[in-house]
């Protein structure tokens, strides 16, 4: 848990143990930071909206299923991990960033399960996955360029909230 020491006006989390190489010293190949992590679930996502757009007719039932499973998980492990570390770290007025995603996060749950609830020929189906796709755009686009720099700035470990997130994600997906 990210401790609240306060120099500079800037809350402090846990202190990364980085080699000048920008890593841990540990030689875990498959060790990720928080932030590639959740850029690499973001760029996945991407592909598989736009595999959507071009896709059949009948493959898009699949294609939306696997959409909607990645965004809940990404979802289940920002909130329930990323988010609460942002926030231990993040100024007050940088905080406001972490409650937008959250608000976000929210809009996109309700379509996620208006899709589920749906048959890919419902009239409707195509149009919420477009939606959903736009939605999610503007969601990464602000965490990518506006949260993800404010947090690089911070003493947040990053490495270690990675192993946080990677460990987490992989239960959610062997659920």
């Amino acid at each position: 848990m990210a401790s609240k020491q306060s120099t500079s006006g800037k809350k402090q989390g846990i202190r990364s143990a980085r080699t000048p190489g920008g890593g841990t010293g540990k030689k875990e190949a498959d060790a990720v930071d928080a932030l590639t992590l959740l850029k690499s679930d973001h760029e996945e996502v991407a592909e598989m909206i736009e595999a959507y757009a071009e896709a059949e007719e009948k493959e898009k039932q699949d294609l939306a299923v696997s959409i909607c499973t990645a965004l809940t998980i990404h979802a289940r492990i920002e909130e329930e991990i990323f988010y609460p570390a942002a926030r231990e770290v993040l100024e007050d007025d940088d905080v406001e960033l972490v409650n937008e995603a959250d608000v976000e996060h929210g809009a996109v749950k309700q379509l996620i399960a208006q899709i589920q609830a749906l048959d890919g020929s419902d009239d409707h189906f195509d149009a919420m996955v477009t939606v959903l796709g736009e939605y999610v755009t503007h969601h990464v686009e602000e965490e990518e360029n506006e949260l993800f720099p404010k947090l690089e700035e911070t003493d947040l470990d990053l490495d270690a909230l990675g192993q946080q997130l990677a460990q987490r994600k992989a239960e959610l997906v062997a659920e």
